[in-house]
């Protein structure tokens, strides 16, 4: 069995590793399983497992809270993918991915807006201000020519620290402005919050931008306004998860929602105007968390590899 621990994989992963895994889990025919949710001993303690097999790679993605990690210097939130040997049902491999959840989650945004959104877009606004957001926008910078990125938060010191962090990334002009001036300007918006409720107004959106809800992945949480819902072309990356603990769970119940996967193997059309509005659900699903591992395993054997020849 082979183990890869949180330094190996964080050392592994980089933003065009996690594209390319994300492209294949998008692709792959494979099923996912209903998402377990269960608790630890103590207050607050959780840990959510999301399951998925395709012909080749079977296995359960663990992701875990721990509120009282901070006390003992160690990260909150943890990922931990175990995979099994299609053959035989035993443990192939268990992999750390925490640090490497973060390129992971936002390789599936760089996919949606390299597939569904304008070519020429050069505005991207990021409401949001926590750890997934900064990694959110370097995935988008990566496969559209942004100029401007405008950073949106309930909270004006977070928000001056994501811009300032950001622009020393990305040497792009970043500001920090109200939500309304981030979604008013955008060609693009990211949304990577925990918020139960609307984030902005639907009439705030231009004809033409995509918007990547990428923070509703339990029942109850919500980003977008039911009202864009409504009159957006909406996109999901799994069909099964979208309306139970997605953003589609506040979409009308005769909406059309596609999967990202058909569109990219030309099952389905994806945006067919410039000036339609299209919206791209994330909830997360295994099969990427999958493909994410079997990447940093593949990295992990050819330094292996290298290390012996040298």
């Amino acid at each position: 069995m082979l183990y890869l621990n949180e330094a190996q994989t964080s050392s592994l992963v980089d933003e065009n590793r996690a594209l390319a895994a994300a492209r294949r889990a998008f692709i792959d025919h494979g099923k996912v399983f209903p998402v377990s949710r269960a608790f630890g001993a103590r207050e607050g303690e959780r840990f959510t497992m999301k399951s998925g097999a395709t012909p080749d790679t079977v296995g359960v993605k663990i992701g875990s809270y721990w509120p009282g990690n901070e006390n003992r210097g160690l990260p909150r939130h943890g990922s931990t993918i175990v995979l099994l040997d299609p053959e035989t049902g035993r443990v192939s491999a268990v992999v750390e991915a925490a640090a490497a959840n973060a390129y992971r989650t936002a390789a599936a945004e760089a996919l949606a807006v390299e597939t569904l959104s304008r070519p020429d877009s050069t505005t991207l606004a990021v409401i949001g201000t926590g750890h997934q957001a900064f990694y959110e926008a370097c995935a988008v910078v990566l496969v559209r020519p942004i100029k401007q990125i405008l950073v949106a938060g309930r909270d004006s010191a977070k928000a001056t620290t994501l811009t300032n962090r950001l622009a020393n990334h990305l040497h792009l002009p970043v500001d920090a402005v109200p939500v309304r001036t981030a979604v008013e300007s955008a060609d693009l918006i990211s949304t990577a919050t925990t918020a139960h409720e609307p984030l902005f107004e639907a009439s705030w959106v231009r004809p033409g931008t995509h918007i990547s809800a990428m923070g509703s992945d339990a029942p109850g949480k919500q980003e977008l306004p039911p009202k864009l819902l409504e009159s957006a072309t909406l996109f999901c990356d799994n069909s099964e998860q979208t309306r139970s603990l997605g953003e589609f769970e506040h979409a009308p119940a005769d909406a059309l929602i596609t999967s990202l996967g058909k569109v990219l193997r030309s099952e389905a059309q994806g945006r067919t105007s410039a000036d339609q509005i299209t919206v791209f659900d994330s909830s997360g699903f295994a099969l990427q968390d999958l493909a994410l591992a079997r990447a940093l395993i593949a990295a992990h054997t050819e330094q292996q590899k290298l290390t012996a020849t040298a």
